[in-house]
């Protein structure tokens, strides 16, 4: 039998996982739902930071999401570990300027929410605000050069379900779903 009859996905274990690593690298739904609030704040007043929490939690559901999460992290602990072959240890360890493909696996998330969302992610990837800066701090042990644009795209992705939602209530189209 071939490995890939025995090999069976279970949803559950990959959400789980998601959640379990980015708690394991320091960031939290609230501090992803703070950047969705910063980026909505000046146009829906009422936005509150539940409400936020919720949309970061929605696409966190998106297994398009959590497949970039589950693959942007293990790249950065395998570049703290020194385990990737050179050049790509050095380009991902420095977070080299030119190397791109952290920002493309970042990408692959807003892709999944329009056009909204990808000007939201250069907005905040050129920023930095909250957690991102912390992330983006080179000065400690952990990397993460795949992590910190991640962060940005599931927060940029979040802002722009806010925008399409709104838009559905004032157009009176309620049957919009969550995800």
């Amino acid at each position: 039998m071939s490995k890939s009859k025995l090999y069976s996905l279970n949803s559950e274990k990959v959400a789980s996982a998601t959640n379990e690593w980015l708690a394991k690298r320091g960031v939290t739904t609230k501090q992803i739902a703070e950047l969705v609030m910063f980026l909505q704040k000046d146009y829906y007043p009422e936005l509150t930071i539940e409400e936020c929490e919720l949309y970061v939690q929605a696409v966190l559901s998106k297994r398009e999401v959590q497949n970039a999460v589950l693959t942007g992290i293990q790249l950065d602990l395998l570049a703290e570990e020194g385990k990737l072959m050179p050049p790509l240890q050095e380009m991902i360890e420095n977070d080299e300027g030119l190397y791109g493909c952290d920002e493309i696996l970042a990408l692959s998330i807003v892709n999944v929410y329009g056009s909204i969302g990808f000007t939201n992610f250069g907005y905040v990837d050129k920023l930095k605000p909250g957690i991102l800066k912390k992330l983006n701090d080179k000065e400690g042990a952990q990397c993460h050069t795949f992590l910190d644009d991640i962060i940005g795209a599931i927060a940029s992705s979040a802002s722009s379900r806010i925008a399409h939602r709104k838009q559905a209530e004032r157009e009176g189209n309620m049957d919009l779903p969550l995800d």
